[in-house]
């Protein structure tokens, strides 16, 4: 009990020296130069405004968009969010059922709600209505490698992709089939792909029984970064007396405290969770998303402050490390869906999505 306690204690006194080094201004600062970056690079790019990755980063952007404006009325963030939005015609991603093509939508649906007009949320609802009413039965399977494998949400990191945007329009209709649907889609992708043993995620059936080179089981660290972050999505916008919420908190706390465990020394967590010395680099797309979730746990006082809060800070330091002068974060593993190494040079917008929620996240705590 003694160690515990002293335990507790120093984790608190870290959580209190971190929260002295780190303030608002300085913490503003930083998103606007990570977001100024990302948006001025961002048409260098030629990449279809409406895939995954760009979703991503409009997701951080919307919560960076709507702390410049209450902060500074700074509109600009909005201005490039609508744009964008404007151009597509508020569409989601041309493939009806894929969970990355959904991803868009959460933006969509939040422009809509931030600006009272209809018509942005207008594609979205006719694509979720098709989906509910058309609901694949595929198997979850990746190994059977079929033709409708991506019709359902057979690997982890669509439970960041797809559920936020069914229960968003869910709190803004009232509409219950959007909220069953994404739970029911939901926990089977949970009951497949989670691992009761490690509380963590596999990304999808072909890693059920690959091991890394020192044995342990693959569990890539952007993979359960996108799955604790789709968490906190959902539970920002489930009313708190919603008999479905009680899932979600089990699985989000559950989660957690695996994941509080594997951060690494330096703040960062790695693109291999499980095998560290195998991916010895900084790793920012998990780092940021698993630090997103975990810091929404503490402002919502899911989780507990003292013990999480230390964690949370490093977590942002080291963000913050990997970020060069002109504004562009590194160390972003590029797209894939297992484990890779990660260099300093290396940059993706759904790394710069999280940074910008983790942003959000930082600002409210201090």
């Amino acid at each position: 009990m003694k160690g515990v306690a002293t335990f507790i204690i120093s984790m608190m006194a870290a959580g209190a020296i971190y929260a002295q080094e780190v303030g608002r201004n300085d913490v503003l600062r930083i998103i606007k130069k990570v977001a100024d970056w990302q948006i001025t690079d961002y048409d260098k790019k030629h990449s279809r405004d409406t895939n995954w990755e760009n979703g991503a980063l409009f997701v951080g952007m919307s919560h960076w968009a709507e702390l410049a404006k209450r902060t500074c009325n700074d509109q600009r963030y909005y201005d490039w969010l609508l744009k964008i939005g404007k151009r597509n015609h508020w569409q989601p991603g041309p493939r009806m059922y894929h969970a990355d093509d959904i991803t868009v939508t959460q933006t969509w649906l939040r422009l809509s709600e931030v600006f009272h007009e209809p018509s942005y949320a207008y594609p979205t609802i006719a694509r979720l209505d098709f989906l509910v009413s058309h609901r694949s039965s595929s198997d979850l399977d990746f190994r059977k490698n079929h033709h409708d494998l991506f019709t359902r949400w057979s690997w982890c990191d669509a439970l960041y992709m797809a559920p936020p945007a069914f229960i968003k329009l869910y709190t803004m209709t009232g509409k219950k089939k959007y909220l069953n649907f994404a739970h029911d889609e939901f926990r089977e992708t949970v009951s497949y792909l989670y691992d009761k043993d490690e509380h963590l995620f596999f990304r999808d059936s072909r890693y059920f029984d690959k091991l890394e080179a020192n044995g342990r089981k693959v569990f890539w660290g952007r993979g359960n970064g996108w799955v604790i972050a789709g968490l906190a999505e959902i539970l920002k916008l489930l009313p708190e007396k919603n008999s479905q919420r009680k899932y979600y908190l089990h699985l989000f706390k559950e989660m957690s405290e695996r994941l509080l465990g594997l951060q690494q020394e330096d703040g960062y967590w790695r693109a291999s969770l499980m095998d560290a010395a195998s991916y010895p680099s900084p790793e920012t797309s998990a780092t940021g998303f698993i630090a997103y979730g975990l810091a929404y746990g503490v402002r919502s006082g899911i989780l507990d402050k003292n013990l999480f809060l230390p964690a949370v800070m490093k977590g942002w330091n080291a963000m913050c490390r990997a970020v060069s002068p002109e504004g562009r974060l590194g160390y972003v593993q590029p797209i894939g869906g297992d484990p890779q190494k990660v260099v300093a040079e290396m940059t993706q917008v759904y790394g710069c999505g999280a940074f910008l929620s983790l942003g959000y996240e930082i600002y409210s705590l201090l």
